[in-house]
């Protein structure tokens, strides 16, 4: 009866720890076996449902910001300061791309699952605003141009705001702090060049 009474407990106590191991903060996702889940959590830190929305997100509207400076890029009649700026954005968000799509792969997320986000808001850019892009030519494109991404990068911050408010892994809180500190001087730089226009 003893024997019975000790099985019982040391049961109950190893259900416990499982559980309390097994929360991590993300909690009504599914990430598979329990064991999967313990590695990649000891490898790449904790994340929550926020650190996956952040990156989810963020990854789309990187991409938009590339096809913006891509459709720039195709240009022939733009002025080189402005080119040169959409060189720049898509070199350093290109390897964002690549790191948040490789956390959604380790984290057992998809990285295609914002396809429907709400422009606006957001700071993305509507099927019209990248058509009138496309068909701008010369100095009212690369106007057009720059007013877009002001306003993109101004949701791209915001977004990172919310991470670096309600994130839990150290990585991408890392990686929102740096959106906000380098879309934001883009921003004055993209309105220094407005306004000299």
């Amino acid at each position: 009866m003893r024997t019975t009474f000790v099985i019982a407990g040391t049961l109950a106590a190893a259900l416990t720890l499982a559980g309390c191991s097994g929360s991590g903060g993300m909690s009504g996702m599914d990430h598979g076996g329990s064991s999967a889940t313990s590695s990649a959590a000891a490898e790449t830190g904790s994340f929550n449902d926020q650190d996956v929305t952040f990156a989810q997100m963020m990854i789309a509207h990187h991409e938009q910001a590339i096809e913006m400076s891509d459709t720039l890029l195709a240009k022939s009649d733009v002025d080189p300061d402005t080119t040169a700026l959409a060189e720049k954005i898509k070199a350093a968000q290109q390897p964002e791309i690549d790191t948040m799509t490789e956390w959604l792969t380790t984290w057992g997320a998809s990285a295609d699952s914002m396809s429907g986000m709400d422009h606006g808001s957001d700071g993305m850019m509507s099927e019209g605003d990248m058509a009138a892009l496309e068909k701008a030519s010369g100095a009212d494109a690369g106007k057009l141009f720059l007013e877009q991404m002001i306003m993109h990068h101004q949701g791209a911050i915001e977004m990172a705001q919310t991470e670096v408010d309600a994130g839990q892994n150290a990585d991408a809180v890392t990686l929102a702090k740096k959106i906000v500190t380098d879309q934001t001087a883009e921003i004055n730089e993209m309105q220094s060049m407005l306004d000299s226009q």
